[in-house]
């Protein structure tokens, strides 16, 4: 087993007084693919974001329990909420680039932690579009709007993007939803590449994807981890009824 990267213990989240997540405790290994699956609004997005605290921008939520990143606890009040979200980058659903060029785009990052050697600027374009499998198609297109992208690529200069500013671990949620199968497998390469050097957090509904790209499988129900553990036990022989229901297709 990796080292363990990301410790969660005796978790609960609450919106005002409804309680979204049950006492989550899990381990998340080091350069590993970790996805969680379960059914819509079962609380896997909410987990993920409890991981570089992007809940804290929402109204009224309530956080109990213990969220550790390397033996440090992260939701500690001394620390430095943008340092940590530099370290946790985030990669999206629905592409969220900006509408400037790709280039701009990928600079971004850099340029607000102090960055404005342009020779460093170019190169750390050149090795994120290479890192996210997409230097070939925007090398000669550096300074057209990034938004002039199809779907597949501007999901991978998102990609590109999150890895600008040098995290060590990436969450993405749901990031292959709005693709088409081309692009999906793409993205899932590009994961398995990815994790030689990055710890990932994958949420998908999409079974078939968890098995394929992920190391760790976490499957939620309600709000509650009902089952954690290696992605061939999860799929093959889970320990719990309630898991083997829903990755067979009984429910969900």
């Amino acid at each position: 087993m990796k080292e363990i990267k990301i410790v969660t213990k005796d978790l609960n989240l609450y919106y005002g007084n409804k309680q979204a997540l049950k006492n989550i405790t899990l381990n998340i290994p080091d350069k590993r693919v970790t996805a969680f699956i379960g059914p819509s609004g079962c609380g896997k997005s909410t987990f993920l974001r409890v991981l570089n605290r992007m809940n804290d921008l929402i109204d009224n939520v309530r956080i109990e329990g213990e969220v550790s990143v390397d033996g440090v606890n992260i939701y500690d009040k001394n620390i430095d909420v943008v340092n940590l979200r530099k370290n946790i980058g985030m990669v999206f659903q629905k592409s969220n680039l900006f509408p400037k060029t790709i280039y701009e785009n990928i600079v971004y990052g850099p340029k607000i932690n102090g960055i404005n050697d342009k020779k460093t600027l170019n190169e750390i374009v050149e090795r994120t579009c290479v890192q996210s499998a997409i230097w070939d198609e925007v090398k000669d297109r550096l300074n057209e709007n990034a938004l002039s992208l199809s779907g597949g690529q501007q999901q991978r200069l998102c990609i590109a993007r999150a890895l600008a500013v040098e995290p060590e671990i990436i969450l993405m949620d749901e990031p292959a939803s709005a693709l088409d199968p081309i692009s999906t497998a793409k993205i899932e390469e590009l994961i398995h590449d990815l994790k030689q050097r990055y710890t990932i957090v994958i949420v998908t509904h999409n079974m078939q994807q968890a098995a394929r790209v992920s190391d760790m499988t976490a499957f939620f129900y309600l709000g509650e981890l009902i089952e954690y553990d290696r992605t061939t036990k999860i799929f093959t022989n889970p320990s719990k009824k309630q898991t083997e229901d829903y990755v067979t297709g009984r429910f969900g």
